[in-house]
């Protein structure tokens, strides 16, 4: 299949290493000994920046590499047979893209850059075997697919249970845990995609979405500025979405 993904060659010289990058602590890195971290540093290819609306892989494209996303943020998302998305996810730094081509031997998804996006692609075949001679690293690939799948029936249960309100308020907490995470503030923090891009992930209208952004603002449970969005009431947004029972909010 055709593709218009990034093909660039791995680039050397300043580029950082697992063992002084910032993310290594929840990337694939994690948990490695140094010398098993340089081993698999070594298969690491560090391409150039990805710019906004770049393609980092196709659906369709073979299945050749994972990505750990080091800065930036991406999106993925399906073609239907009309040709419309539906957006899948959001990807942000140190997280890994790409693992749901293992299935079937091609990416069933396309990857696009969100803003300028640099990524460390780890060429698959090499990678497995990294793994069979590194258990660390292998319980740590297989952590990290757990986690996905997780993540995927947690949007499941959003988009078939849960109303407007609570979407967003999911939607919300779901990104500051993300920031958090990678120690930034969980209360302040900006959205790397479009409002457009959230309705269509969360199943919403466009306008559903800003009324419901309105009502959080006037109900004094968040600020926005641009794209940046300052939690005001983290109880109360949490509740919402149900990460805090209601009768014990009651009680404290």
């Amino acid at each position: 299949m055709k593709t218009n993904s990034i093909a660039h060659p791995p680039l050397r010289g300043n580029q950082p290493h697992c063992q002084t990058c910032s993310l290594n602590a929840l990337c694939l890195p994690l948990s490695l000994s140094d010398s098993d971290m340089e081993r698999l540093d070594d298969i690491i290819r560090r391409g150039r920046p990805i710019q906004k609306g770049q393609l980092l892989f196709q659906q369709g494209d073979e299945f050749q590499s994972v990505f750990a996303v080091r800065t930036g943020a991406l999106k993925t998302y399906t073609l239907a047979s009309n040709g419309e998305e539906q957006i899948t996810g959001f990807h942000l730094a140190s997280e890994l893209i790409g693992l749901a081509g293992y299935d079937g031997g091609n990416y069933p998804l396309t990857a696009k850059a969100l803003e300028t996006t640099t990524v460390c692609e780890i060429p698959v075949h090499q990678l497995e075997t990294l793994t069979d001679e590194l258990p660390d690293l292998r319980k740590q690939l297989m952590r990290t697919m757990g986690s996905e799948i997780r993540h995927d029936q947690n949007m499941m249960l959003l988009l078939s249970k849960k109303n407007a309100e609570e979407r967003v308020a999911s939607f919300l907490m779901d990104i500051s845990n993300r920031y958090a995470r990678r120690g930034f503030s969980a209360t302040h923090y900006r959205l790397p995609m479009s409002r457009v891009d959230i309705s269509n992930y969360l199943g919403l209208a466009v306008e559903t979405i800003s009324r419901v952004f309105t009502r959080f603002q006037k109900n004094g449970l968040i600020e926005t500025q641009g794209k940046e969005i300052i939690i005001a009431d983290m109880d109360q947004l949490l509740e919402m979405a149900g990460l805090i029972d209601h009768a014990e909010c009651e009680t404290e």
